[in-house]
């Protein structure tokens, strides 16, 4: 390598050799010099070679991905064990310090409590101190409460326990059964895809944040004059007793029947309300299928047996039928002779044009399409006629309007087509002159039982529904809006009494929107006013065009809520709203009960549709998980979503249980 370089020497100016082409500059050329060059690396000797790098030999995919699930399997059973060992240790130390032996003696119990005094208009024992009302400290500080008794445990009963206040009111809970039931969740607890363990809590645990008390008797009738509800328990021998319970204030909530609407035979059918409704639906579909799996058994007699009839096409029939076609696809096929899944039948039988007919038209259509794919037969336009021990009598109309029977033998047969009063509040019906509601308890805007005193009984759920009529409150709508008390209402006085109209009676409002077209309608005589024959008509239509709120679980749940806040509320205010000289403390309180609908839906097989109001939601299993996540969610306690949740992966890891208990 070489580096330019300038050596400067003496010039000999003047001279230009003629071979090398020196000019005559004065400057001579540079002259080129080898040098080495200085580097940090030493040169490589001569005789050595490059290197060549050597690769590892690669290992197999085999072995690779061997490796890799070894080591993943050896963290996810590591895992696991450290979870157990851990949980097996918070068990242990939770279990160390809960068990604990507990001596109690000497429990003080009120003598009034063992030797109730007698009263009323039966003459009665009169319960007016129970055996735990002085047991501590904390429950003889509710002696000198409000009594406040609720009759029932469904959603109405709890949702008033889960919103009352701590120490407002001595609380007693009076019902038969001794838990409250998940009743939305019924069909599938009764083909064995939930135990019914899992959908039950028990009420004294719901009413032990209050220091409530229970009672298991049946209401069977009331006392409004002396505030009385008597009762009708079983003594230790198993005889009926009766006895009264006083209140102050009472809280109906007892539910409703279901309407036989006339049909003879009805005690061959079964009703789904109850877990004992479920668990005898249980019993006979799985001995209807060993029944029907006995050699013996003859080819009509087995289709009589798998023949399975349900009577509405409602929320509860439609998801009963859905159960018992998934019971037969996923549970029947596999363990039962396969004849017993090819001939079984489903019958639908209702009344109206659709099933689902509460729920949008697109819903309805959808139902129907998967129960006609799924070999579900759907009876529409048609009623029962007679239910007898081996067959369903039902009755079309034909096209030129003659009545058809039809008949389906069977040995199963569901009744769930509406509601009708129980007993209670049939009694309390009749109390009342004013009720004249055939179904339910009709209450005011506030919850109020009509006819009863004001502010003492309340009704909600099922057995209650809230009154529509304007009408009867024509006299006090007039005499607050006529101003100039000159027996007319002109415009200005009757924009004033819708205003009071809508405080009354909320659900009036959407009737109510265009007041002036209203007005205008029915102001016949153009006179600029409405006579009481003309505003009689006006609140008449109006009337009838109100729809009451639904018997569901959602109604009763937000008037639950809606009570047991204006009852705690009540208890704190009382006494400075008396001293103020208010005499309608409900009205003072808050304002008249107003439901949201939140939406409808309903399981159809592997399936769930929603019905949100506008919109409307149909699918497959990403419904079906909505729809569990949605029943998953509204349950009682985490007790019974933990078990509720259990049962779900059973169920898709097991099957059914197929046992008969």
């Amino acid at each position: 390598m070489y580096r330019l370089t300038r050596v400067c020497k003496p010039s000999r100016a003047g001279f230009v050799h003629s071979g090398t082409s020196i000019l005559r500059t004065g400057i001579r050329p540079p002259i080129l010099r080898p040098i080495r060059l200085l580097t940090t690396d030493a040169a490589p000797p001569k005789s050595s070679r490059p290197k060549i790098p050597i690769e590892p030999r690669p290992r197999s995919r085999f072995l690779s991905r061997t490796f890799l699930v070894v080591k993943y399997t050896g963290y996810a059973v590591f895992s696991s064990a450290f979870g157990i060992l851990l949980l097996g240790a918070g068990i242990f130390i939770h279990d160390a310090f809960t068990y604990t032996s507990k001596h109690i003696d000497r429990v003080p119990v009120s003598p009034l409590a063992l030797h109730p005094e007698r009263g009323g208009p039966k003459n009665l024992p009169v319960v007016r101190a129970l055996v735990d009302d002085v047991e501590d400290d904390q429950a003889k500080s509710l002696l000198d409460k409000p009594k406040l008794v609720i009759v029932g445990g469904g959603w109405g009963a709890v949702s008033v326990l889960d919103t009352l206040s701590f120490g407002d009111y001595h609380v007693t809970v009076v019902t038969p059964e001794t838990f409250t039931t998940f009743t939305p969740l019924l069909p599938s607890a009764a083909v064995g895809t939930v135990q019914v363990r899992s959908l039950v809590e028990p009420l004294r645990k719901i009413i032990a944040r209050l220091r409530g008390h229970f009672v298991v008797a049946k209401a069977v009738d009331l006392v409004m004059s002396e505030r009385l509800l008597e009762l009708e328990t079983v003594t230790a021998t198993g005889e009926s007793q009766r006895i009264y319970l006083p209140y102050d204030k009472l809280i109906i909530a007892c539910g409703a029947v279901s309407s036989t609407h006339g049909v003879q035979g009805l005690q061959h059918c079964f009703q789904l309300k109850t877990i004992s409704d479920a668990q005898a639906i249980r019993r006979r579909i799985i001995d209807n299928f060993e029944t029907a799996s006995l050699p013996t058994t003859t080819p009509e007699e087995r289709k009589r047996l798998l023949s399975f009839v349900v009577c509405g096409g409602g929320p509860t029939g439609v998801e009963t039928a859905a159960e018992i076609y998934d019971f037969c696809q996923e549970d029947i096929v596999n363990y039962y002779p396969k004849i017993c899944r090819e001939e079984v039948t489903i019958h639908v039988i209702q009344s109206r044009e659709h099933i689902l007919n509460t729920y949008s038209e697109a819903i309805s259509k959808y139902a129907e399409d998967k129960f006609r794919r799924d070999g579900v037969d759907l009876v529409t336009l048609a009623r029962v006629s007679s239910v007898h021990p081996d067959h369903v009598v039902y009755t079309v109309r034909s096209p030129d309007g003659t009545i058809i029977a039809h008949e389906i033998p069977t040995n199963f047969v569901l009744w769930s087509t509406g509601i009708a009063m129980n007993p209670l509040t049939r009694r309390i019906s009749d109390l009342l002159p004013n009720q004249v509601h055939k179904k339910a308890i009709e209450v005011d805007a506030h919850l109020r039982v009509k006819g009863a005193p004001l502010g003492d009984v309340y009704a909600i759920g099922d057995c209650a529904t809230i009154e529509t009529s304007i009408v009867s409150h024509l006299l006090e709508l007039v005499d607050e809006a006529d101003k100039n008390k000159d027996g007319k209402i002109d415009f200005d006085e009757f924009d004033f009494m819708v205003s009071r109209i809508k405080h009354r009676i909320p659900m009036a409002e959407s009737q109510l929107q265009k007041v002036r077209s209203l007005f205008d309608l029915y102001d016949s005589d153009a006179d600029n006013s409405l006579s009481l024959n003309e505003l009689c008509m006006l609140l008449q239509e109006i009337g009838n065009k109100i729809t009451a709120l639904p018997a569901t679980a959602q109604v009763a749940s937000q008037q639950g809520k809606y009570l047991g806040k204006k009852l705690s509320q009540l208890a704190r205010k009382r006494e400075v709203l008396e001293a103020n000289g208010v005499h309608d403390l409900d009205e003072a309180i808050s304002g008249p009960f107003r439901y949201t609908h939140l939406g409808s839906l309903a399981y159809i097989g592997n399936a769930a549709v929603f019905d949100l109001g506008n919109l409307s939601f149909m699918g497959g299993l990403i419904g079906m998980y909505a729809w569990r996540s949605v029943y998953w969610s509204e349950q009682v306690s985490a007790r019974t979503r933990a078990l509720l949740m259990i049962d779900w992966i059973i169920r898709g890891v097991w099957g059914r249980d197929l046992s008969r208990l």
